[in-house]
């Protein structure tokens, strides 16, 4: 009896919520897909029904001629649009003209079109003839006319807010290359590519993301070097999108990767235009999102986070060596403290004898294993890490360097921990700085080996390190491996993996990614002294 009445209630409940949301779809105020009236007041109290009663949306009420009289409405968003754009090129043209003393009738609906290609001398105008329309163009900084007694408007371009210049960014930071990085405005960040790359077939397409933010997402590609099929499958994985809002390229990135619960990211983010400019030009495809300087490139490979745009523009040799360098750091920074758990609890044998005393004293005065001191250490760093960034620049470099040097000293005077874990720890934390990209999966990885190090020693970071791997494997990006070029084992792009050859020798494109149009460099370009 009770579960009747309560399934009775529920489909009341839905009932009543269908009947509301239907009711919501068929007010006149909401129906954006109807068309515009040849009223301008039933116009007008439409578009203030839908905006409500915000006060930034303007209502410029004019008469169009002095002969022809006509009464209209320019509606504009009050900080989103040029006013210097509007009251020259258009209220002016069309009050005080002299071309408008011609229009003897307003019979003709040629009139609107007449406005358009002679009176408003603006770059872009189109024509507008629903609700929907109207206030999708005015929501992103557009100008509408409407005209009493034509069933049509006009959208004029007149998009003028203020926008952060072009900087250098400050998470890509260079000593050599380009120093512009993009900014928040989307049509910036598109002429930022388009001024890398002059190529006819340099492709931006637009789409909307976001119910209510209504949010511009561009994907830019290479007509005739991107990879078959990748633009297909990236609109339709950004198609499927449903979300109230886009705020910035983070939130496309958790709906489109491959692998959702993978600690690795396999969709790479940048703020370079030149990065990106030569990821495409490698036949991948760059996602620009509205309101944020930070760009995806997708497919994305592992190897990438070990690449700056810094090794391109310098000499092959150091660069080389760097790369190594940066391999390093990151096998130091997830396996050093496992491997110092590892050799104080259970391998103390493989130690040399000095070394091995020089531990075990250190370790004597202290009250904890190993394992709990490196775990608890691990955190410290983390949280001196957030604040460090967190807080305002001056005060978090501070907290950052006093905040390490205090609390280690203090820790080890203490007798909390022992002097070698603080050497560890700190050369751990140095290393995790190398590589910021993967500094997320390092950390985890870190908590994930050191876990299994003070559980089953060498044997347990063996053993971790089998489950990384396999686990790198099998991953894919946009259906490209994820840990090529060494599974599969693909020797072409060993060219510029662990070590950058010179740039002579990179013929190729990547393969797996650069599959229309392989050839990049033309053969026999070895510079030769002369003869």
């Amino acid at each position: 009896m009770f579960n009747f009445i309560k399934r009775k209630l529920h489909y009341l409940q839905l009932d009543k919520a269908n009947s509301q949301k239907t009711s919501q779809t068929n007010s006149p105020g909401l129906a954006k897909d109807q068309l515009l009236s040849s009223d301008l007041v039933n116009n007008i109290k439409t578009l203030q029904f839908i905006f409500g009663q915000s006060n930034d949306i303007i209502y410029r009420s004019l008469k169009i001629g002095q002969e022809w009289g006509k009464t209209a409405v320019l509606i504009f968003i009050d900080g989103m649009t040029d006013k210097s754009i509007i009251n020259e090129n258009i209220i002016k043209p069309l009050t005080y003209d002299i071309q408008m003393l011609h229009f003897a009738s307003a019979k003709s609906d040629s009139d609107v079109e007449t406005i358009k290609t002679n009176l408003i001398s603006v770059g872009e105008v189109k024509e507008i003839k629903t609700i929907g329309e109207a206030v999708t163009d005015c929501l992103e900084g557009n100008s509408i006319l409407l005209i009493n007694g034509y069933a049509q408007g006009l959208s004029i371009c007149t998009k003028g807010w203020e926008s952060r210049g072009i900087q250098e960014p400050k998470t890509e930071a260079v000593v050599r290359g380009p120093r512009e990085g993009f900014t928040e405005s989307l049509r910036s960040n598109t002429v930022l590519l388009r001024r890398k790359i002059m190529n006819s077939n340099l492709t931006f397409e637009t789409l909307k993301l976001g119910e209510l933010s209504q949010t511009s997402i561009c994907i830019a590609y290479i007509k005739s070097l991107v990879m078959p099929g990748l633009i297909d499958e990236l609109k339709s994985r950004l198609e499927k999108i449903e979300i109230d809002a886009i705020l910035e390229s983070g939130y496309i990135e958790e709906f489109i990767e491959d692998a959702p619960f993978s600690p690795f990211a396999t969709i790479a983010n940048s703020e370079k235009p030149d990065v990106v400019a030569a990821k495409i030009l490698e036949g991948r495809a760059a996602v620009l999102v509205d309101g944020t300087p930070f760009v995806l490139t997708v497919p994305m490979l592992f190897i990438e986070s070990f690449q700056s745009a810094e090794d391109y523009y310098s000499r092959p040799y150091y660069v080389s060596i760097v790369r190594i360098l940066r391999f390093l750091s990151y096998l130091i920074t997830i396996l050093a403290p496992a491997i110092y758990v590892s050799l104080s609890s259970f391998h103390q044998s493989l130690l040399p004898t000095a070394l091995l005393l020089t531990m075990a004293q250190a370790q004597e005065a202290t009250p904890f294993p190993s394992f709990v001191e490196a775990f608890g250490m691990g955190i410290v760093f983390e949280i001196l890490r957030e604040a460090g960034i967190r807080l305002p620049r001056p005060v978090g470099q501070a907290i950052s360097i006093v905040g390490a040097l205090v609390i280690g000293d203090a820790a080890v005077s203490a007798g909390l921990i022992g002097a070698p874990m603080v050497i560890v720890v700190a050369i751990t934390a140095i290393s995790s700085f190398v590589i910021p990209p993967q500094a997320d999966s390092g950390a985890i990885l870190r908590f994930y080996l050191l876990l299994l190090a003070g559980v089953l020693g060498a044997f347990g970071i063996l053993f971790g390190l089998i489950s990384i791997l396999i686990h790198l494997s099998t991953l894919r990006s946009f259906g490209v491996p994820y840990f090529s070029p060494l599974t599969p084992l693909t020797p072409r792009n060993m060219k510029d993996s662990f070590i950058r050859l010179p740039w002579w020798s990179l013929t190729t494109r990547p393969a797996g990614i650069g599959q229309k149009d392989e050839k990049r460099i033309d053969n026999n370009l070895r510079p030769k002294p002369p003869q």
